[in-house]
């Protein structure tokens, strides 16, 4: 089998095409790509099949598990297929790494060391408990995404572009210090006994159900990332499409119920903000799989992502 690779213009990124066996699949083919070009490695491409001249329907992304026969259309000779360079990529799991290590690493900088000296503040400070157990509750929360990251989460995807590693950085690290520096404060005012502690047992308690969500999630692929998209059922997914976002949600806000900061609250509108959108999305795609229609279940009526307002 002869497979022509070119880009979108039309340009012939093989010269003069690859040679493949009947068999082959489309990860040989990326293989064989990487071993010409040597640049794109299989992670980095982006393979389609062509469309017709002013189409506007979206191509067909070829699956590296799948052989190549199966997108020929009658033809087993030869096949052309479109490439696009994705750019470099990281792992998933390296990605998350470093976004949850900076703030898990920053936050205590300001707990710990006399930082405010550089700000101005020259008195002495007094680091008040909300403080103390402000700081287990934000090292527990990032430590335990670390640990899911490698032992929890199955990526559906092996890869994401490495600019993706910056700007994620940039999000969480930067607001891990705006929120840390105002926490920490040494003119910082708690909040009343009976708050805090109605604030953090609450965070805590939709932290283990978070970590609880991200099991069930696991169990819907396998361990290598595949199963395609199910119907998440069980404990809080009986009553919100994304019960995952929801308690991450209301564990930031149990958190800036036992702080009070406006650094805490700005940082929580934004994220709700972010997750809201990833759930409508979501929402739509699993109405849209399950509809019903050809033996296929229908999806059932649940709340978006915060109820009992969304």
């Amino acid at each position: 089998m002869r497979v022509t690779v070119v880009s979108r213009s039309g340009r012939e990124i093989v010269k003069g095409g690859v040679e493949l066996p009947g068999s082959a699949t489309v990860a040989d083919l990326q293989e064989a790509i990487h071993k010409r070009t040597k640049k794109f490695y299989p992670s980095r491409q982006r393979l389609t099949l062509p469309l017709p001249p002013g189409s506007k329907e979206r191509p067909v992304v070829l699956n590296y598990k799948k052989r190549l026969e199966d997108y020929c259309d009658g033809n087993q000779e030869t096949i052309t297929v479109v490439f696009k360079d994705l750019g470099p990529q990281v792992s998933y799991r390296t990605l998350f790494f470093f976004e949850y290590l900076g703030p898990l690493v920053l936050y205590p900088v300001f707990y710990y060391f006399p930082v405010y000296q550089f700000f101005g503040y020259k008195g002495k400070r007094v680091i008040h408990p909300v403080q103390t157990y402000a700081l287990y509750y934000w090292c527990f929360h990032y430590f335990k995404r670390i640990m899911e990251t490698f032992f929890v989460h199955r990526f559906s995807h092996a890869t994401s572009p490495l600019l993706n590693v910056f700007r994620n950085c940039a999000y969480y690290w930067t607001f891990g210090c705006y929120i840390a520096y105002y926490v920490n404060h040494p003119l910082y005012t708690p909040v009343s006994d009976l708050q805090m502690k109605i604030g953090f047992a609450f965070g805590l308690i939709c932290q283990v159900s978070n970590l609880y969500c991200h099991l069930l999630l696991k169990n819907l692929r396998s361990p290598d990332g595949s199963g395609g998209y199910q119907i998440p059922r069980g404990f809080l997914f009986n009553i919100v499409t994304c019960a995952n976002y929801t308690t991450e949600i209301y564990q930031w806000l149990g958190f800036n119920i036992a702080t009070q900061t406006i650094a805490g609250y700005i940082f929580l509108v934004v994220a709700t903000l972010i997750m809201t959108n990833w759930a409508l999305a979501k929402h739509r795609r699993l109405k849209k799989l399950f509809d019903g229609k050809d033996g296929r279940p229908k999806y059932p009526r649940r709340w978006l992502i915060l109820p009992p307002f969304l």
